[in-house]
């Protein structure tokens, strides 16, 4: 069936990682796979949210170790330039909004690859791992910026260093994401967010993430002009008048993600 499943119902490109019987650990060709999905999802406008999510009991266990340790193997360089830095990026500049479901263990740079994610939900039994410091390597695929950002400074180090198992209870409290669920109720919850998502003004959010990605590093100043920029942008949508409008009208909007 391949390592990474995708579908697409009702405006929803459903992404799934799909090595169970290795915790969905990333191989270069489950990389570069996840890396054309989600250049599909970002060209097709039937396309409105994205649900990413692992099979079996694992979001992603991070990178097959026996893989990037062969002789013959890509090596960890190319691992990280050509595979996971690419997944990132493609993660944050997509215009729609990205959904990491996580079902399971997410460890490495599995966890970091939830965590860039637009909105992280997590099943109870769920856990989030930075595994790098147990086998002699630093947080990589982004785990150096989102992380701090995310829970602070004091818990981003400690959590970096030790390596310690965070539950899905706790990475909700520290605001490491944004909702557990029970894990009888976490498929249908977290796909009924998601098709929240895709009824939205598609357009409204992609300029609400482009202004989320600047605002870490602009002065006040440079987000408040940037903000003027992208709000101008905004109000030149049909959703845009079609919010108004259904505003005026006293209905429910029907935004069409253009």
């Amino acid at each position: 069936m391949g390592t990474v499943l995708f579908e697409i119902r009702d405006q929803i490109a459903f992404i799934t990682l799909n090595r169970p019987d290795k915790l969905n650990s990333f191989t270069r060709e489950m990389a570069l796979l996840l890396q054309n999905r989600l250049d599909e999802c970002a060209s097709l406008h039937e396309v409105r949210a994205v649900y990413l999510t692992g099979a079996g009991k694992a979001f992603s266990a991070g990178q097959d170790l026996a893989e990037v340790t062969d002789p013959q193997g890509p090596g960890l360089e190319k691992v990280l330039i050509e595979q996971y830095n690419p997944i990132v990026t493609r993660i944050r500049n997509l215009p729609k909004p990205v959904v990491a479901a996580v079902n399971g263990v997410a460890a490495g740079a599995g966890a970091n690859i939830a965590l860039c994610c637009d909105i992280v939900v997590a099943a109870q039994s769920a856990a989030f791992i930075q595994a790098f410091s147990k086998i002699g390597l630093i947080p990589d695929s982004g785990g150096t910026y989102f992380l701090p950002r995310l829970v602070g400074w004091q818990k981003a180090m400690a959590i970096a260093m030790l390596g310690d198992k965070v539950g899905a209870a706790e990475a909700e409290r520290m605001g490491m994401i944004y909702k557990v669920y029970d894990n009888e109720e976490f498929g249908g919850a977290s796909r009924a967010l998601t098709a929240v998502l895709a009824q939205l003004p598609t357009r409204a959010l992609a300029l609400t993430k482009h202004a989320f990605n600047y605002s870490a590093n602009n002065t006040l100043e440079e987000q408040l002009i940037l903000e003027d920029e992208l709000q101008q942008k905004a109000a030149l949508t049909k959703d845009y008048k079609e919010g108004v409008a259904s505003f005026l009208e006293k209905r429910p909007p029907m935004f069409r993600g253009e």
